[in-house]
């Protein structure tokens, strides 16, 4: 056995008397045994958990301890002693103001158009020049809008400017195309020159270079037709020649072969149909043996040749007599007249 010193030996009792919980004191009469289980279960026994108190329940805020004024701070607004910031706030951009309040009224050119007063390219370039007043005040804009009870005025200046525009009659020859160059043709146009104009002209009126700017077909003939072919600068007589609901009868002399019976004949005046539309009624009777007389009241292209075709005849020759109430008459082909004041379509 080891021995140790006398003063360790008396510090390891020291600490064991320091760290040990003294037992609690057993009873009188019990026995060795039934002490030391005793300590033992009480160094072994868990603390009892401390008792909880629990909350108090939330109580409704009084309603009363705040009462609403209207000094009370809005969102946003610094509170007292606090600076006050200014916030930018944006410009809004000016309002576009409507070019018309009612944007279902008529364009002045068309309306201008509708009450006859000219086409709407004439009135484009009057309502350019200052001439034309609505409800008494100068339009000089384009593509304004006007009530349709709106009052329009012509200046003095376009009337006179009217007065000046001419319509012409030619007699267009086969080989000729009514309207603009094509396929190396020549247009008809060509031939209205001072050395073409018709030695008899009635309307004794003196040719101007003038006379030429602006002047266009109204209406057409087939390249291999002959005929009257009217050409003008006046807007009116355009719209009224070939306009949308133009109504002016033509009459064609038109040379076929063939036999053509009763129902043939009827189907021509009546019942026809081209590219899915329904002709209207028109005049067809016999001129001579070998030539027919046709009357329509419109112009659809190569109308006549297409509705021969489907009765089983051939046109081999086709000549414009007559435009409305004005005739072609003696005039020799290739050269042209002008329209005469007294005479109308």
């Amino acid at each position: 056995m080891v021995a140790f010193p006398d003063s360790i030996a008396r510090m390891s009792r020291l600490t064991l008397k320091v760290t040990r919980k003294p037992a609690a004191a057993a009873p009188a009469g019990m026995s060795s045994r039934a002490k030391r289980a005793q300590i033992r279960n009480q160094q072994h026994k868990a603390p009892a958990p401390a008792p909880t108190t629990a909350p108090p329940p939330p109580q409704a805020p009084d309603v009363q301890a705040r009462p609403r004024t209207d000094q009370r701070r809005r969102r946003g607004t610094p509170g007292p002693g606090k600076p006050v910031v200014a916030r930018a706030v944006p410009t809004p951009a000016p309002a576009r103001p409507p070019r018309h309040e009612n944007p279902d009224d008529p364009r002045l050119s068309k309306r201008m158009s509708e009450l006859g007063l000219c086409s709407r390219r004439e009135a484009d370039e009057w309502i350019e020049n200052g001439w034309v007043s609505v409800d008494g005040k100068v339009v000089n804009t384009l593509g304004v809008r006007v009530s349709p009870f709106a009052r329009i005025e012509i200046a003095k200046a376009a009337a006179q400017h009217q007065t000046e525009q001419v319509t012409i009659l030619h007699h267009k020859p086969i080989g000729y195309v009514s309207g603009q160059a094509e396929d190396g043709h020549t247009p008809a146009s060509a031939l209205i020159t001072p050395q073409n104009r018709w030695a008899d002209d009635p309307s004794r009126m003196t040719f101007k270079p003038s006379h030429l700017r602006g002047l266009a077909p109204a209406g057409r003939l087939d390249i291999d037709s002959t005929g009257l072919l009217v050409f003008t600068q006046d807007g009116r007589v355009a719209k009224r020649l070939i306009g949308n609901h133009s109504d002016v009868e033509k009459e064609y002399l038109v040379r076929v072969e063939g036999k053509l019976d009763d129902a043939g004949m009827k189907l021509l005046q009546h019942g026809l149909e081209l590219d899915g539309v329904k002709l209207k009624p028109a005049k067809v009777s016999w001129q001579n043996e070998d030539q027919l007389r046709f009357v329509l009241r419109e112009g659809r292209k190569r109308q006549i040749r297409r509705m021969c075709e489907m009765v089983g005849l051939v046109v081999t020759g086709l000549k414009r007599v007559r435009t409305g109430s004005v005739s072609l008459g003696p005039l020799p082909v290739g050269q042209w007249r002008y329209l005469r004041r007294d005479e109308k379509f």
